[in-house]
């Protein structure tokens, strides 16, 4: 058993190691003061550790190895390859096999469930995550708002907190419940919380009417900067009022998003 010193805790136990003629691995280390750097070069402190080697150093098990090797006979083995065995899957097998393949074929990435199955299990699963929430909130609703679209409903006393200033808890939640919900079951995502989706349908709806004036006036407009919920929701009324025309999210330099409309071949 050893004391070392030295300025760092690397520098110690290579100096244990040279000690003891070993590699580091094969001491017993124990640090018995951490390295400090002090301040403006006052105070500091070495690294200092005790080191012991419990065991017999690697050349000495190596040569008493080799002297039971040399006692041992080596056994005769055959030059002859050994051909593997062949590997036989039982009826047991294909019978899972075929169980597996009746439950849901695979299109792309997911499995074809209906939209009301895709519902029922994002329902559960998505109680099981939130039924510790610090919220007042009642059971969430999930149900099929299309096709290709889930709707999530939020309720209870404190649903409204969970919007958040100006939205951001909205914008976070929904970005985390659409990837979730989009990678597995390859679905679209209606978010609602207190009716907050709905207000603001109602908002841009209002805010609209000029706009589509102007489109039907001249036959080309651009909406002012919207915040990214506000920007989707645009988006969709306008490409629902104006299928024939060429509608789509444009971003300013520092980041905004606004929509700009314009005939085809305008673009």
């Amino acid at each position: 058993m050893k004391k070392i010193e030295a300025h760092t805790l690397e520098e110690a136990y290579a100096k244990a190691a040279a000690e003891f003629g070993c590699s580091v691995t094969a001491l017993q280390v124990e640090i018995v003061q951490f390295p400090s750097r002090g301040v403006l070069g006052l105070f500091r402190k070495s690294a200092i550790i005790i080191a012991n080697l419990p065991h017999k150093p690697l050349e000495a098990v190596e040569e008493s190895v080799a002297v039971v090797e040399t006692e041992i006979e080596t056994p005769i083995v055959s030059a002859e390859p050994v051909e593997p065995e062949e590997l036989v899957l039982g009826d047991e097998f294909y019978e899972q096999a075929d169980d597996f393949e009746e439950e849901g074929e695979l299109e792309g990435d997911f499995y074809q469930l209906s939209a009301q199955e895709c519902a029922d299990e994002v329902k559960e699963q998505i109680n099981v995550l939130f039924k510790d929430i610090c919220f007042d909130i009642n059971g969430i609703d999930v149900s099929v708002y299309d096709e290709n679209t889930l709707l999530v409903e939020f309720t209870g006393a404190d649903a409204a907190l969970m919007i958040g200033k100006e939205g951001y808890r909205y914008k976070a939640l929904s970005y985390m419940l659409f990837n979730w919900i989009n990678a597995v079951y390859g679905m679209q995502l209606r978010l609602e919380i207190a009716e907050f989706l709905k207000n603001q349908e109602e908002s841009i709806s209002r805010y609209l009417i000029n706009v589509c004036d102007v489109i039907d006036q001249d036959g080309r407009a651009q909406t002012k900067v919207l915040d990214g919920v506000l920007v989707q929701i645009a988006l969709k009324q306008l490409r629902d009022r104006y299928p024939d025309r060429y509608v789509a999210i444009r971003s300013t330099r520092d980041g905004g998003k606004f929509i700009i409309i314009n005939s085809y071949h305008e673009y």
